[in-house]
């Protein structure tokens, strides 16, 4: 019986999930190629999107962007004091970790003048296409905007584990702590002393509570949505987890979420 057979017992709808190697989908639970909205994992593939842009020298992470002092990196690493969903300041550039999706909607706007192709079409072209996402699309802002399934999230995860579109020292800037030491909420789970993010990515760290698993390594980077989605990449594990569902995050998923990951780690562990 797979961990992931435990997810019949969860209160939604509808779930679709994968455990991911490097060698593709070790286990999947639910329909694959079912569309999901993501949320807030719509971040994490705008930011892939971002680093292409970097390696073809349409822009640089250290380029002005956002409010006077804050560069593309402070906005896709939530250190540039925008708000959460507005363009008001609320913090100078590197002072606090401020989650802020209209950052994302910002950097969005930065690669779309510097290329001359508007967002959503740059994301297909430069990330999409290339992997085979075809159930994979952004409809509106950057911060929360896209919609994929379960068969794309685990060929970009796959992505994540073994990179093809990014340079080792290029994807070495989604994984390693922008501006460390920064204090910060993160949503849902309250405010962490520090609270680590890379470009895009949010790291675990050593946070806690969390809505990886308590057996997750402090590497593990990833991302949640207020849709009730997620997907982590442990490098410890070499492995990748991702979960899409049709309820909106809330209390129900907290306890879930984590004894889930934890049995995930788990399993992974066993068959090593």
């Amino acid at each position: 019986m797979s961990v992931l057979d435990s997810l019949t017992e969860w209160p939604v709808d509808h779930v679709s999930a994968a455990i991911i190697t490097r060698d593709g989908v070790a286990e999947q639970f639910g329909d694959p190629d079912r569309v999901f909205e993501l949320a807030s994992v719509t971040k994490p593939l705008v930011a892939y999107a971002v680093l292409v842009a970097v390696e073809e020298g349409a822009v640089e992470l250290d380029d002005p962007a956002g409010p006077p002092g804050s560069t593309l990196a402070h906005l896709l690493s939530h250190a540039s004091g925008l708000a959460y969903d507005t363009r008001e300041v609320e913090a100078s550039p590197g002072e606090q970790r401020i989650y802020s999706s209209s950052g994302f909607e910002v950097a969005s706007e930065v690669v779309a003048d510097a290329t001359g192709i508007e967002f959503g079409r740059y994301l297909s072209e430069a990330v999409c296409a290339p992997l085979g996402l075809s159930s994979t699309t952004l409809y509106g802002p950057a911060g929360h905007a896209a919609r994929s399934s379960a068969a794309d999230l685990a060929v970009f995860a796959q992505e994540l584990l073994t990179p093809r579109l990014l340079a080792p020292e290029t994807f070495g800037q989604l994984t390693s702590v922008r501006f460390p030491g920064l204090d910060g909420f993160v949503p849902g789970f309250g405010k962490h002393r520090p609270n680590d993010w890379g470009i895009g990515f949010e790291i675990r760290s050593e946070k806690s509570p969390h809505w990886t698993g308590t057996r997750n390594s402090p590497r593990t980077f990833g991302h949640f949505g207020q849709a009730g989605t997620f997907l982590w990449v442990d490098p410890a594990l070499d492995a990748a987890c991702v979960v899409l569902t049709d309820r909106a995050f809330g209390a129900w998923a907290k306890p879930l979420w984590s004894e889930f990951n934890d049995r995930v780690v788990d399993e992974l562990l066993s068959q090593n």
